[in-house]
């Protein structure tokens, strides 16, 4: 039963690639004016999601299966780490791309777009990762896991629809190329349940490493991303932090409504 708990919510996760298909009637302007209010949603959900549903669950965890909780913020740090060397890498095979193509602007563009897809399809199947990890550490802990990553993807698969759009792929090849990627999502959920049967407690270290990544995401990527954006107005700073306080309920009001049901 938990095995098709992970596999739907890892085949939930790979749809939103379609999401873009709701943004082909919006112009560029307002697709660009969504997003930031997008990405703060999804901050609060990453922030919410690690310190309300996923630490204090891997402290719990720690308990009942014997295992130092020391050693679990431990490997947090490592993923902390970890998609702090795999971002530098991916901006490096990037910038070493452009410059190859710098002679040919159709060129460049083509290798830009199929870099996201690669780059989309191993951020997915670190997601499977994740979510089949949560999964098999407490069935709980998978539901907030497929929440908090399907905040997240919402406006990363926005982002990326435009940038392939941008980069000459015509509507619908966009959106099945962006599945595509998508589907890596349920490789790494198989590839974390075959693991799962050879070494014991995998799930509650996997959730580990995948709650620094959580982190990493909200402060060192999607934050960022919200002070680089150019506001009009001062009122929509105020907006997006309420975006992000929004996030963080929402995740506070499943756990209550979890606790009582």
């Amino acid at each position: 039963m938990t095995t098709l708990y992970i596999l739907t919510a890892v085949f939930i996760i790979s749809l939103t690639a379609f999401v873009g298909i709701l943004t082909l009637s919006f112009k560029e302007e307002k697709i660009k004016k969504i997003i930031p209010f997008l990405v703060a949603l999804s901050t609060g959900a990453l922030l919410g999601g690690f310190f309300i549903h996923l630490l204090p669950k891997l402290e719990m965890m720690s308990i009942k299966k014997n295992i130092d909780f020391q050693n679990l913020t431990y490997l947090i740090l490592v993923g902390i780490l970890l998609f702090f060397i795999i971002e530098k890498v991916l901006h490096l095979h990037h910038n070493a791309n452009r410059n190859k193509c710098e002679s040919c602007q159709q060129n460049k563009i083509k290798t830009s777009g199929y870099l996201i897809l690669f780059s989309d399809a191993f951020h997915n199947f670190l997601d499977g990762v994740a979510i089949a990890s949560a999964f098999l550490t407490d069935i709980h802990l998978g539901v907030i896991t497929t929440i908090v990553i399907f905040a997240h993807e919402l406006p990363q698969e926005i982002g990326d629809f435009g940038i392939l759009l941008n980069a000459g792929f015509e509507k619908m090849k966009a959106l099945w190329f962006n599945f595509l990627s998508g589907l890596t999502a349920i490789l790494g959920a198989i590839l974390t349940i075959f693991a799962s049967n050879f070494i014991q407690n995998i799930g509650i270290y996997l959730t580990a490493l995948a709650g620094g990544s959580f982190i990493y995401l909200a402060l060192a990527s999607l934050i960022p991303e919200l002070h680089n954006h150019k506001h009009d107005k001062k009122s929509q700073i105020v907006i997006e932090f309420l975006f992000v306080l929004l996030g963080i309920l929402i995740m506070w009001l499943v756990k209550e409504f979890a606790h009582h049901h």
